[in-house]
C-alpha cells in the first residue's frame, strides 16, 4: 500500500502480534472508558494484554487490521452489511475467560454498542490505537487517511465509537458526522457515534435518525 504522509500503511499479519497487541494496551490503557471496565488500575494492564490479545486474533481472522512499517499504529476494521461479524457470538465466552471479575462491564459494552449499531452497509472501525510515544505526530491520521482512500474507491460508509472529545474532533476533522451520543451506566463516559457517508451516493453523509440500530442475533 503506497505511503500516506510519508507513514506507510500495510495490512497486519500474526507475526505483528506482539508488538501491535503492546500497542492497543498501551494506548486504551488509560481514559473514561479504561476507568470505567477497569476501574482497579493496578489489574487494568493485565486483563487489556488478555482482551487485546483475543481482540487482535479476532481481527486478523474475521476483518481487517492494518498497521504501519514501524508498528506504530494499528487499526481493525470489520465489514459490515446486515448481521455481525463471523465469531462474534463464540466470542463472548472468550472475552469472559479473558476479562474475568470485570466481563458484565466489557461485555455490556459490547451489548450497547451492538443495539446502536446502523443497520446500512458500511465498514466498522472497532478499533484504532497509536503507540503514545507516537502520538500528535500524524500516525494516526495517516492510517485512517489510508483507509479512508480505500473505502472510498469502494464506495463504503464508515461507522465508529468515539470515547473522547479529542478524538471525536479528529473524526470531525477527518469527514465524520456526530450521530446520538451513548451514556454508558453507572455513571459511565459518553461514546460519541460517529458516521462517513459513501462519497458517491447510497448511504448519507450526514447521520440520518432512519439509521436504525442492527437486531442482535440469537
Amino acid at each position: 500500500m503506497p505511503p500516506t504522509n510519508t507513514i506507510t500503511v500495510r495490512q497486519a499479519t500474526p507475526d505483528d502480534a506482539g508488538e501491535l497487541i503492546t500497542v492497543l494496551v498501551e494506548a486504551f490503557l488509560d481514559g473514561p472508558v479504561a476507568d470505567w471496565l477497569i476501574p482497579d488500575p493496578a489489574e487494568r494492564r493485565a486483563v487489556y494484554f488478555r482482551y487485546f490479545k483475543l481482540i487482535f486474533h479476532h481481527g486478523l481472522q474475521h476483518g481487517r487490521v492494518d498497521t504501519t512499517t514501524d508498528r506504530s499504529a494499528v487499526a481493525i476494521w470489520y465489514t459490515r452489511n446486515e448481521a455481525p461479524p463471523a465469531g462474534s457470538t463464540a466470542m463472548y465466552y472468550e472475552v469472559e475467560q479473558a476479562t474475568g471479575t470485570y466481563a458484565p462491564r466489557f461485555l455490556l459494552l459490547d451489548a450497547m454498542f451492538e443495539t446502536h449499531h446502523p443497520r446500512v452497509p458500511h465498514d466498522y472501525l472497532a478499533y484504532v490505537a497509536v503507540d503514545p510515544r507516537h502520538q500528535n505526530h500524524g500516525v494516526g491520521t495517516a492510517l485512517l487517511t489510508s483507509a479512508h482512500q480505500r473505502l472510498d474507491a469502494a464506495n463504503r460508509a464508515v461507522y465508529l465509537e468515539a470515547s473522547n472529545t479529542r478524538n471525536r474532533d479528529l473524526y470531525l476533522r477527518l469527514g465524520y458526522r456526530q450521530g446520538p451520543p451513548m451514556h454508558l451506566p453507572t455513571a459511565g463516559p459518553t461514546i460519541w457515534r460517529m458516521w462517513r457517508g459513501q462519497p458517491n451516493g447510497g448511504a448519507p453523509a450526514r447521520f440520518p435518525a432512519d439509521i436504525l440500530p442492527l437486531r442482535r442475533q440469537r
